[in-house]
């Protein structure tokens, strides 16, 4: 089941603190310590234009959030998350589809956890390949270490490598962020 009537609502347009702070429980529970960015640093780059916070909706009502990073014409989906009770109802899918469709004339991909190292939560990591999969993704060849956490890029028909990667998040985060990110020699074709 896809929520076609998923409703997006860019901060630029709302932003209130009750929803940052929606966001915000939400982003601590979703996402481990290892792979979290400082919220102030994604509200700042938010207000440079370099982010878009999309808030998940139905009937007025938290489902989730999407927070994309914009630079030229790559979009990465940076964080992605539906709130527990949400979750199996259809609003990732729908979100997704949403994302896809106003991100259409851009490059548009994100990053999930590697599946090709040994992780406690693989069942997870396998889980949430296996969703974007479904809903039309495939890995585009970019395999990183973000702050130490190995990352594989997904998108829809796009074309990626690293350096456009790289240079992606020095430009919504700063050079301090690109410093951290390492190119993962990997052929993630002989893997499978």
């Amino acid at each position: 089941m896809v929520k076609d009537e998923v409703s997006l609502t860019n901060y630029r347009q709302i932003n209130t603190n009750a929803d940052w702070h929606n966001i915000s429980k939400l982003y601590k529970k979703a996402f481990p310590l290892s792979e979290r960015k400082p919220l102030w640093l994604i509200r700042a780059t938010h207000k440079k234009n370099k982010a878009d916070v999309w808030l998940i909706e139905d009937e007025g009502a938290f489902k989730g959030f999407a927070i994309t990073m914009n630079s030229g014409d790559l979009v990465m989906l940076d964080y992605f998350a539906v709130a527990e009770d949400a979750r199996g109802q259809g609003y990732g899918a729908g979100c997704l589809n949403r994302l896809q469709e106003k991100y259409k004339e851009y490059r548009f991909f994100l990053e999930i956890e590697s599946v090709y190292v040994k992780a406690k939560n693989m069942q997870q990591r396998l889980g949430r390949k296996a969703f974007y999969e479904r809903n039309g993704m495939k890995e585009v060849g970019v395999v990183a270490k973000v702050f130490g956490v190995e990352l594989v890029s997904m998108g829809y028909d796009c074309e990626l490598n690293f350096d456009e990667y790289k240079k992606l998040y020095t430009d919504c985060y700063g050079k301090l962020v690109g410093m951290n990110i390492r190119k993962v020699k990997r052929d993630i074709k002989s893997i499978r």
